[in-house]
C-alpha cells in the first residue's frame, strides 16, 4: 500500500513527464490494436477461405510421360496404339482402394460413357441425306483429229476457224475397291451423346462454378434413377420439354434399350471464341447419375466408360504423403495425381501480403516504441537521483524502489493502453471493413449463383466444403479478447523494458554519493 501511495503522488506530482509517457503509450497501443486487429482478420480470411475451399487431389493421364516411351517411324504406329490400350484402365475399385485413406475426408468422381438414339437428333455441324444413284457401267472417250480444241492456240494448230473431227468409243470400265485394316484406339467414345453420371452434386463442378445453369425444370433428385438434365441447344433441335422421354440405345447393341426422363434443361455460359463449330462442346452432353452408368455398365461390360475421381485431402501438411500412398497402393506408372494447391494459395496470397505487412509493421512498432521509452524513462531516472538517494538513505530497500518506478509506469501504461485501444478499435474497423467487404459480398453471391446454377432442385443440398463458402456476417469482433490478450501483453514487455532504465539505475547508484552529488 505504501508503494501504491507514493507512486500515485509521484504520477501527480510529475504530470508533465507522466502525459509525455502517456501519449506515446497510446499511440503505441493504437497502432498495435489496429496493428493486430488487421493481422487478426487476415488470419481468419485465411482460414475461412481454407475451411470452405477443400484441397481436391485428382488423377490423371500422364500423356508426357507416355509419349516418352513412344516410338518414332511410320512402322512404329501401330505398336504405339497397342502400348496405349494396354495401359490398364482406372476403375471404380481403384477409386475406392485409393479414397480409403486417413489423408482425406472422402472423395466424389464423375463416371463417362457413350450412348445412340433413335428418337432424338443428335446435335452436329453436318447433316445427312439421301440421294439417287444414276451411275453408269460406260466411259467415252474422244479422239481429236483436228479443229479447234481450245483457247490460246493459233491456226494450224487448233485454234480459231480450225476444223475437229472426233471418234467416239464406248470401254468398259472396271472399278477395283482395296480394303484396309483400321487400327484405332479401343478408349474412345462410339455413341453419339456423352453420359456423364456424377456421384454427388458437389462433383458437378461446371454447375458449382456457373458454366452450366439449369434454366427449365431442376436437377435430377436421384442419382440410381433413368433421370437426365440436357442441353438446351439439344432440347431446342429436337423439341424437347422438361418431362419428355428419351430412349437412348446401346452403341454394341441396338436391341438394348434405355429410356430417361428429362427433369430439366442446362444452359452453356462458357465464353469461347470458337467460330468453327456451330453448337457447344456440350450440346450433345447428357447429365444424370454414376447410379445410373453402373446399371449401363452391369447390362453391358463391353461399354467404353471413364472415371474422373476427386479426393478430398485432409490438410494441406499430408498432400505429399497421401500422393505417395497412393503410388505405393499400385498406381499406374501412367497416371498422376494432381492437386489445387497451388491455385488454393495463390488465391489467398494477397491476404498473406496483408497479414505479413501487419506483422512486420507490429514488430517495428515495438522496437521503436521500446527504445524511445526505454531512453524517456532513463532521463526521467537521471532527473529523480536525488529522489532516489533520499529514498535509500531513509531505508527503503532496491526492491521496493524499483517496484514503486515500475508501479508508476504500469499505471500510466494501463490507462493510456484502454485509451488507445479505445481508438483502435474505431480505426480498425474501417480497416477491417475494406478487408472483409468483398468476402461478405462474394460469400452471399456465391451462394446464390450455386443455388441459382442447380434450378429449382433440391436447395438444402449440403456439400463437403469446396463449394460451400462459409459467410461472414459481421465484423464487430475485429478487436477480440485475443486482441486485447496481446495488447496487455505488449504492454507488460514495453513496461519492463523501459523499466530496465530505474533497475538499472537504481542498484547502481550509491545514496551516499547521489546526496554528496546535490550538496
Amino acid at each position: 500500500m505504501y508503494i501504491l501511495k507514493n507512486s500515485l503522488v509521484s504520477i501527480i506530482r510529475n504530470k508533465g513527464r507522466n502525459i509525455l509517457i502517456g501519449i506515446i503509450i497510446a499511440v503505441i497501443a493504437c497502432s498495435s490494436t489496429v496493428t493486430l486487429a488487421i493481422r487478426n482478420t487476415a488470419n481468419r480470411l485465411v482460414k475461412n477461405y481454407e475451411e470452405s475451399h477443400d484441397i481436391i487431389a485428382s488423377i490423371s493421364f500422364d500423356r508426357k510421360g507416355m509419349s516418352a516411351n513412344f516410338k518414332g517411324g511410320e512402322d512404329a504406329k501401330k505398336e504405339n496404339i497397342e502400348a496405349f490400350n494396354n495401359i490398364e484402365s482406372f476403375t471404380i475399385d481403384d477409386m475406392e482402394n485409393y479414397g480409403n485413406s486417413e489423408y482425406l475426408k472422402g472423395f466424389y468422381y464423375l463416371y463417362q460413357t457413350s450412348l445412340n438414339s433413335d428418337s432424338i437428333t443428335k446435335a452436329s455441324d453436318s447433316f445427312e441425306y439421301e440421294v439417287e444413284d444414276r451411275q453408269t457401267t460406260t466411259t467415252s472417250s474422244s479422239k481429236t483429229t483436228g479443229g479447234n480444241t481450245g483457247m490460246g492456240r493459233g491456226p494450224g494448230e487448233g485454234g480459231f476457224g480450225g476444223e475437229r473431227h472426233t471418234t467416239i468409243n464406248n470401254n468398259t470400265t472396271t472399278v477395283i475397291t482395296k480394303s484396309k485394316e483400321v487400327f484405332q484406339s479401343s478408349r474412345n467414345f462410339t455413341g453419339d451423346f456423352e453420359i456423364n453420371g456424377y456421384s454427388s452434386y458437389e462433383a458437378m463442378t461446371d454447375f458449382v462454378n456457373g458454366t452450366y445453369k439449369i434454366t427449365e425444370g431442376e436437377m435430377m433428385t436421384d442419382f440410381n434413377s433413368y433421370e437426365c438434365v440436357i442441353s438446351s441447344e439439344l432440347a431446342t433441335l429436337n423439341e424437347i420439354t422438361v418431362g419428355s422421354k428419351i430412349t437412348f440405345k446401346n452403341p454394341n447393341n441396338s436391341e438394348k434399350t434405355y429410356e430417361f426422363t428429362v427433369t430439366g434443361i442446362y444452359t452453356d455460359n462458357s465464353n469461347t471464341d470458337d467460330t468453327k463449330n456451330m453448337y457447344s462442346p456440350s450440346a450433345n452432353k447428357i447429365i444424370t447419375g454414376s447410379g445410373v452408368i453402373n446399371l449401363l455398365v452391369q447390362d453391358d461390360s463391353s461399354l467404353v466408360t471413364a472415371i474422373t475421381p476427386s479426393f478430398i485431402v485432409e490438410s494441406k501438411d499430408v498432400v505429399d504423403a497421401f500422393i505417395e500412398e497412393v503410388k505405393q497402393k499400385g498406381l499406374n506408372e501412367y497416371y498422376t495425381v494432381n492437386t489445387n494447391l497451388e491455385e488454393l494459395e495463390t488465391a489467398t496470397k494477397s491476404i498473406e501480403n496483408v497479414k505479413t505487412f501487419a506483422t512486420t509493421f507490429l514488430i517495428i512498432t515495438l522496437i521503436i516504441s521500446g527504445v524511445v521509452l526505454f531512453v524517456i524513462n532513463m532521463i526521467n531516472i537521471r532527473e529523480r537521483k536525488y529522489e532516489i538517494g533520499v529514498f535509500r538513505t531513509i531505508g527503503v530497500s532496491k526492491f521496493k524502489l524499483t517496484m514503486q518506478f515500475v508501479l508508476e509506469l504500469l499505471i500510466v501504461g494501463i490507462i493510456m493502453l484502454v485509451i488507445g485501444a479505445t481508438l483502435g478499435s474505431y480505426l480498425s474497423k474501417p480497416c477491417g471493413n475494406m478487408l472483409l467487404q468483398n468476402e461478405i459480398e462474394d460469400a452471399k453471391v456465391q451462394e446464390q449463383e450455386i443455388s441459382d446454377n442447380f434450378g429449382k432442385g433440391p436447395m438444402d443440398m449440403r456439400f463437403n466444403g469446396n463449394v460451400q463458402v462459409q459467410r461472414i456476417d459481421t465484423i464487430d469482433a475485429i478487436v477480440d479478447v485475443n486482441v486485447v490478450i496481446e495488447l496487455l501483453g505488449i504492454g507488460m514487455l514495453l513496461t519492463l523494458i523501459s523499466s530496465l532504465a530505474s533497475m538499472i539505475s537504481i542498484i547502481k547508484f550509491s545514496p551516499l554519493t547521489i546526496l554528496k552529488e546535490r550538496s
